[in-house]
């Protein structure tokens, strides 16, 4: 005689993916309750009918509409049909390890060394159809679970997989390796890239049967330490590393060196242009200093000729002054002479003579001022000094412009009061700068203030250092 039960639940663990209820032929009034993360699917008779998500059911024909009338309707009757349900777990079972069963062969590209080489990992399973997984794989058991221990079930998911995952893998990782160029020495930074292409060739598989793998993990590719070609291949690729690692420390050598040079060119491109800057600034000092002495010059010019021209203008110019005060003056000189008999009158006249001449000296030197160079007095003319040639000694002639002797040509004679200017190569009149081409002649000292040559390496006054 069939149980008659009241409520149905899961009552089954969180690594059971599917469990059959064990209460069997319930009445129509039976509560069903279905937890979240949950499906139940009802049978009748051993056809798969309804499915439930999570919430209460009380079965009955409304929330059955498949069943139609065939349930009894009488309450605390027994219903004359075979009913059965499944519970589904839905959540996603974490952690779930698999490996390879034996070694993959795997034949290195670069240097065509054969190796054995194998994998695990994990992956996170759950269950996307319900009703696929229950009628390809669970069928009339209890349940199933992923290992064997799972609710006691005589079928696992594990065992169930367990050669599609190695099949898989082995047909998938050794082509993963080499269509991805990794090296099998750096496999281990390439997991998740490998892992994702292992992932791809695996799930369609998995979800023929209704389930799913959300991740698939490689964690750890077993490589061949123990082969003697593995070890050579591991010492090139050390040597390899090592020669990398020299050439990248030269490289940055090398762009610390150009990076210095830059700098140091551009230090002293900065210190060229800083040092035009200021000899074009001292060169337009200069200049402005030679326009403000032009324009002085100019401008004293122009007031004497406008001097001159206001004398010429009223009739007279210096010359006519001097004779004035000349004549003026000895008329005064001779107006004060008298005869006298006794001899006393001629000694009066004398008298008066020397102060009309006196009178007449007092203008005297503006008189020799105004004829100098006219009249020279021989005696009083500093000596002409005597010529030499520069190249043989021999003494010159007055004005001679080759050398009697050597032949040599006699550079002419610079007047004391003149210069040679080093820039333009005219002769000038001494000054601080050239009236021609503004060629600063003189500098100042910057420790005594005094004047030097510009050029010169010590002060003549205080001996600092230029």
């Amino acid at each position: 005689m069939a149980q008659i039960a009241e409520i149905i639940k899961y009552e089954g663990d969180n690594s059971t993916f599917i469990w059959k209820h064990p209460v069997e032929d319930f009445n129509s009034l039976t509560q069903l309750i279905v937890h979240e993360s949950q499906e139940a699917l009802f049978f009748m008779n051993g056809q798969a009918l309804d499915l439930f998500g999570a919430g209460r059911y009380t079965l009955e024909t409304q929330n059955i509409p498949m069943i139609g009338k065939v349930l009894n309707r009488a309450t605390g009757g027994e219903s004359p049909f075979h009913c059965e349900v499944y519970f589904i777990n839905k959540t996603v079972q974490m952690a779930i390890k698999w490996g390879t069963d034996s070694k993959i062969r795997f034949l290195e590209p670069s240097l065509g060394i054969p190796l054995e080489i194998g994998a695990c990992g994990e992956l996170n399973l759950t269950v996307s159809d319900s009703r696929k997984l229950l009628v390809k794989l669970v069928g009339t058991m209890r349940g199933i679970a992923w290992e064997e221990k799972g609710m006691g079930f005589t079928k696992s998911i594990q065992n169930s997989f367990r050669p599609l995952i190695s099949t898989a893998v082995k047909a998938h990782l050794s082509n993963a390796i080499k269509s991805n160029n990794i090296n099998i020495l750096e496999i281990d930074e390439n997991l998740e890239r490998l892992s994702d292409v292992l992932r791809q060739s695996i799930v369609p598989g998995f979800e023929e049967y209704g389930l799913t793998i959300p991740q698939f993990y490689i964690t750890n590719v077993a490589l061949p330490e123990n082969n003697p070609n593995f070890r050579r291949m591991r010492e090139l690729h050390t040597v390899s590393f090592q020669t990398r690692m020299i050439q990248a420390e030269a490289l940055v050598k090398s762009a610390q060196a150009d990076a210095e040079a830059e700098i140091t060119a551009a230090r002293r491109k900065i210190e060229l242009e800083k040092q035009l800057t200021e000899t074009e600034v001292a060169k337009r000092e200069a200049e402005r200093d030679l326009i403000r002495a032009q324009a002085d010059a100019q401008a004293t010019k122009m007031a004497g000729f406008a001097e001159a021209e206001v004398m010429r203008a009223k009739g007279y110019d210096q010359k006519d002054v001097l004779q004035t005060e000349v004549q003026k003056a000895y008329a005064e000189g001779i107006g004060n002479m008298t005869i006298n008999g006794s001899g006393g009158g001629v000694a009066g006249d004398m008298i008066g003579l020397g102060v009309g001449m006196a009178a007449a000296g007092a203008v005297a030197p503006q008189l020799g001022d105004m004829f100098k160079g006219f009249a020279p007095n021989p005696s009083t003319e500093a000596p002409v000094p005597e010529a030499k040639c520069a190249k043989c000694g021999a003494t010159l002639p007055a004005n001679a412009k080759f050398c009697l002797e050597c032949g040599e040509k006699v550079a002419p004679a610079i007047p004391a009061d003149m210069v040679v200017c080093p820039e333009c190569g005219n002769t000038v009149s001494k000054g601080k700068f050239c009236p021609e081409c503004g060629h600063k002649f003189v500098t100042v000292c910057p420790k005594c203030g005094k004047d030097v040559v510009v050029g010169a390496k010590f002060c003549l006054e205080c001996g600092e250092k230029l």
